[in-house]
């Protein structure tokens, strides 16, 4: 008799790993659209975040939450998330794509190498017990939120000349 419980944690991580390639697919097309790379650091307001702060936040953050994912605190001590959040304007847009790269390819090494059983674990991330499963939920929230703003940012400082990412308005 099959363990449903494996079937179905085998498919969650299927899905959950599919769904965010697709996730960095969106993000890598629309960093790609930006033609200036001065672009990368504009922030509509002082409140607002460039796209180059997202990169660095959602790799920083995935490095830090990846990395042993089952064994240590997601939030690592050598992360220095405050530094995130500050312009770095010298980052060229290859210094940006690789830290981008360096922050997926954690995530998804990670991921393939979890098994179904792992997803009842607990792990920790800033000290708050959780599964590994719900873990990876909020993780995909956080990320799909993030792709989204660099998507929106993308989009409006290219809106010129703006390839849509998706079913283009009017063509359906």
């Amino acid at each position: 008799m099959p363990d449903i419980g494996a079937e179905i944690g085998k498919e969650f991580l299927q899905i959950v790993t599919g769904e965010l390639r697709k996730l960095k697919a969106q993000g890598d097309k629309a960093l790609a659209q930006v033609s200036d790379d001065r672009k990368l650091h504009l922030k509509l307001d002082e409140g607002s975040n460039s796209i180059d702060i997202i990169v660095r936040h959602l790799a920083g953050n995935m490095v830090s939450r990846w990395t042993d994912f089952l064994t240590t605190d997601g939030e690592k001590p050598t992360r220095n998330r405050n530094a995130e959040f500050e312009p770095a304007p010298s980052l060229t847009r290859a210094d940006l794509m690789a830290i981008w790269e360096k922050g997926w390819a954690c995530l998804f090494n990670t991921l393939g190498s979890l098994t179904p059983a792992n997803l009842q674990a607990t792990v920790k991330i800033a000290g708050k017990e959780l599964s590994a499963m719900d873990a990876i939920v909020r993780q995909f929230s956080h990320y799909a939120a993030h792709v989204g703003q660099i998507v929106f940012l993308a989009k409006h400082l290219e809106w010129q000349h703006w390839q849509s990412l998706s079913v283009p308005r009017k063509k359906t």
